[in-house]
């Protein structure tokens, strides 16, 4: 009796150590391992938040997603044994170019199965990211904001920089019809939409809308979105 309570102690410890690992990992970089599931399939979690963040740190008070941090972790996802598949959930507002879309290239990338979910919303350079995997889901609320290519602070040599921003719009427009169902007229319409936003062009899109205009593959929940992922793990297997 005692062996056996000594053996219920030093498990119920190392679950503890389990869980405060867990959740320390939850809060220092939004990513989690899923493996308790009854397929027996383990799955990484990736979280782009709030603001996705570039070469420059930003205020200490916003929530930010670090492509520094994201980077080497989608490496190790492809290159672990374990990892079978990748969920990715959105709630961001944008963020640097570059780094929004080295995120969707990495993700476009890895040979194991990948699904999206886009909850409250995937803005700007987060459209990119969302229809980066292999399917997409957003929730009947969740909303995608689509407009050109944006820049603070002063311009300086207006013909150059024009020009350079049409190529990186050319890049974020073809990248976003290369991996889903819309077609890139009607992308750059929505994109220059003038009567939707205000003080602004481009166009909200929610739930549905999003669907319907070949963007995200789903409405769906993080119910559909597992089950999907657990699916396409076991047809690659």
């Amino acid at each position: 009796m005692a062996k056996q309570k000594d053996r219920d102690n030093q498990n119920g410890q190392e679950q503890e150590k389990k869980e405060e690992h867990r959740d320390e990992r939850i809060e220092q970089t939004g990513q989690v391992t899923l493996n308790e599931n009854a397929q027996q399939h383990t799955i990484h979690l990736l979280s782009i938040i709030g603001e996705i963040e570039g070469h420059d740190n930003l205020s200490g008070n916003s929530k930010t997603t670090k492509y520094e941090h994201v980077l080497p972790q989608l490496a190790a996802i492809e290159d672990s044994k374990d990892i079978q598949g990748v969920l990715v959930i959105l709630n961001t507002m944008g963020g640097d170019v570059e780094a929004g879309l080295a995120i969707a290239e990495m993700l476009a990338s890895l040979s194991k199965p990948t699904v999206s979910l886009v909850l409250g919303g995937s803005h700007s350079i987060g459209v990119p990211i969302a229809v980066s995997t292999d399917y997409s889901y957003i929730v009947p609320t969740g909303t995608m904001v689509i407009h050109p290519v944006r820049m603070n602070g002063m311009v300086i040599g207006v013909p150059q920089t024009f020009d350079y921003f049409k190529s990186i719009q050319d890049r974020i427009t073809g990248f976003v019809c290369r991996h889903c169902r819309v077609e890139r007229s009607r992308f750059e319409e929505l994109m220059m939409e003038t009567g939707v936003l205000t003080k602004d062009v481009g166009t909200i899109l929610v739930g549905e809308e999003a669907v319907k205009n070949g963007i995200i593959d789903e409405v769906g929940g993080i119910d559909m979105a597992i089950n999907r992922l657990h699916l396409m793990i076991e047809n690659k297997e």
